[in-house]
């Protein structure tokens, strides 16, 4: 149904004549007359009956205009939370990697401060099965990334933005390492080292097999881990070497880190979401303090276009 004939209805059941809604709506009384005729074809019954010289609303006409009532009022209320003249409300399910946490968590505390009334619910996953969510409409919004050297295609029916850059460094212990910028022939020495991968053989490995590649041998890959603790343990050990991001180091007793450099280039991070689930303003309101914190904590952050 219609909302203006809605509004027609309403001003009729308050004012009680065509002719007064005709003067407060500025419409004429024959206009005002073929709305209420359409909207008895939507209704499907009669809401309008003769009373005299005028028209009385029927009680469906009646039970009709109290429900208009409540739908234009929480029609009103979504439109001031689009305009922005509320504050606003509303569930925002987000999706996050693991190491994007210095992004997220900074974020989540001042919405939870500043905007009370947005819920965001977390769920963790890798890129590639985030964005599957966010088509599914599984998720609202993501925090994804791409490798430089990996770029991927992202899928039509989504709206990224680019947010900033973070470095990849090479996790090793820290007796006898180097920590200046990665060179060919310091890689080309790890040539017989034990490699930490992930177990889920994805753009990270990629990225290692790649990269060993292009110094000239595969990397031996003897360790399987998804834990960051369990991975910097292992290199606090001296049982292996592997990549991490910026983000995902810790200042750790045994371990030092050296930037890859262009030999593995860098890791670029994202915020994406549905192409129509932007115009939302708590997603915009989201985004805009994740884009925030990301100032704080990687390189080269981009603005975002609203």
């Amino acid at each position: 149904m219609d909302f203006t004939r809605l509004r027609l209805l309403v001003e009729l059941e308050r004012l009680g004549t065509m002719a007064a809604v005709s003067e407060v709506t500025g419409m004429s009384t024959s206009a005002v007359s073929k709305h209420f005729a359409v909207l008895e074809k939507e209704a499907g019954v009669p809401l309008l009956a003769p009373d005299g010289r005028r028209v009385r609303l029927t009680p469906a006409g009646r039970r009709l205009a109290e429900h208009a009532v409540d739908i234009l009022a929480r029609v009103e209320a979504a439109q001031a939370e689009f305009d922005g003249d509320t504050d606003p409300v509303g569930r925002v399910d987000l999706v996050m990697y693991t190491s994007a946490a210095p992004i997220v968590l900074p974020a989540v505390r001042r919405l939870r401060r500043d905007h009370p009334g947005i819920d965001i619910r977390l769920t963790e996953y890798e890129s590639d099965q985030a964005l599957d969510l966010l088509q599914d409409g599984g998720a609202d919004l993501g925090v994804v990334y791409q490798y430089s050297l990996l770029p991927r295609e992202f899928p039509g029916t989504l709206t990224v933005y680019p947010v900033g850059t973070e470095a990849l460094l090479l996790s090793q212990p820290s007796e006898g390492a180097d920590s200046r910028t990665l060179t060919r022939r310091r890689l080309r020495e790890l040539a017989h080292a034990s490699w930490i991968a992930s177990p889920f053989r994805g753009d990270e490995e990629a990225l290692l097999q790649r990269m060993c590649a292009d110094a000239g041998f595969t990397p031996r890959i003897r360790h399987r881990v998804d834990t960051l603790e369990l991975f910097e343990e292992l290199v606090a050990t001296g049982v292996g070497v592997g990549v991490v991001p910026r983000l995902s180091t810790s200042t750790r007793r045994g371990v030092a880190h050296a930037p890859l450099g262009e030999l593995g280039g860098f890791r670029q991070v994202y915020l994406a979401g549905r192409t129509g689930g932007w115009a939302w303003r708590p997603i915009r309101v989201v985004a805009s303090y994740l884009h925030q914190a990301a100032e704080d904590v990687l390189d080269e952050v981009a603005p975002l276009p609203f």
